[in-house]
């Protein structure tokens, strides 16, 4: 038998080739600091790539923000150190850091974020609550009696969209191909996707969600994605049809989910992300027996961890050297 620590760890799924940034968009490599706080983990990662640890300062060239939030702090930050020209911050989504992306939105700041390196524990839960809907899981939680009703679906051979083409959808197709699924993905060019039996622009969504089985939201948040999924197209999905957020809250009308739900407009939903965040209790959506509410769990800190130590590491040999960044961020598309 195995050790524990054996087995094979998650690893980064790219959407892109990495390729080394033009010299006018290169930042000047120097002294790194941590903050809101050090965390040794971390620290290991910039000291293991050659890095140079330091107290944030006039010298401080690199940055490392490790909480997902704190915007102002990090804005007041970068307003009282302008010698920072690399900013690493800690989650796929940047749509908290938004206002500060779009005011240094400028060739000397480079921003890169963790996109890509999570994609593996997002997409399993992706996978696991498609399951549990299928087979009404939600509905079978909350029983307190043997029901002789015979209700659930197989995954095999179903039609299955997935919004967004970064590395959860990229590592959800893997995923799906024992079950021999038709998946679609929906992304903001139609330039086809490894795996994928179509790829489709944005515009082509209403079509493609008449014929959906299950509809997996992986897209990033921006403005022009807010409501994505909203009463329109909840109404357009199969009654039949299922619905799976891993992404962000907003990304669906919270509203027109629970009507929709409750109107048995569609079979189901699993979300584990919500808008609000957290769901307020009392909220319909905890008692709605067609849901499956997981919080924001998809990733734990015991499986990101290790993750983004490694996107550091990578990063810090790029900002040092070759300056093959991954993860680098569009301020101006918001990911």
């Amino acid at each position: 038998m195995s050790a524990r620590g054996d087995f094979e760890q998650h690893r980064a799924v790219l959407a892109d080739e990495v390729s080394p940034l033009p010299e006018e968009r290169r930042p000047d490599p120097g002294p790194i600091a941590i903050l809101p706080w050090p965390k040794e983990t971390f620290a290991r990662a910039v000291r293991d790539a050659g890095g140079t640890l330091a107290e944030l300062s006039a010298d401080t060239r690199g940055l490392i923000w490790l909480d997902y939030g704190r915007a102002d702090e990090l804005r007041s930050t970068l307003e009282a150190h302008p010698g920072i020209g690399w900013v690493q911050l800690p989650w796929a989504g940047v749509d908290a850091f938004s206002g500060v992306l779009r005011e240094y939105d400028r060739t000397d700041v480079l921003w890169t974020s963790a996109k890509g390196a999570y994609a593996q524990p997002v997409a399993e839960h992706a996978l696991a609550l498609t399951l549990a809907l299928l087979r009404v899981l939600p509905k079978r939680a909350r029983s307190s009696s043997w029901s002789t009703r015979a209700e659930g679906r197989s995954l095999y051979g179903l039609n299955v969209t997935v919004i967004g083409a970064g590395g959860i959808a990229r590592e959800l197709i893997r995923l799906l191909e024992p079950f021999g699924t038709h998946v679609t993905i929906v992304r903001r060019s139609s330039e086809p996707v490894s795996g994928a039996e179509f790829t489709v622009e944005t515009e082509a969504l209403p079509d493609v969600l008449r014929v959906s089985d299950v509809v997996v939201v992986a897209a990033a948040l921006t403005s022009s994605t807010r409501h994505l999924i909203g009463e329109a197209e909840l109404e357009l999905m199969r009654p039949d049809a299922v619905l799976v957020n891993i992404a962000r809250g907003p990304l669906v009308d919270t509203e027109a989910l629970v009507a929709a739900l409750t109107a048995g407009t569609i079979s189901g939903a699993a979300l584990d992300v919500t808008d609000p965040e957290p769901l307020p209790q009392g909220h319909p959506l905890w008692s709605e027996p067609r849901c499956l509410i997981t919080p924001h769990s998809a990733d734990t800190p015991e499986m990101t961890a290790p993750l983004l130590a490694e996107r550091i590491r990578i990063n810090v040999g790029a900002f040092l050297t070759d300056a093959r960044f991954v993860g680098v961020v569009d301020p101006r598309i918001g990911y």
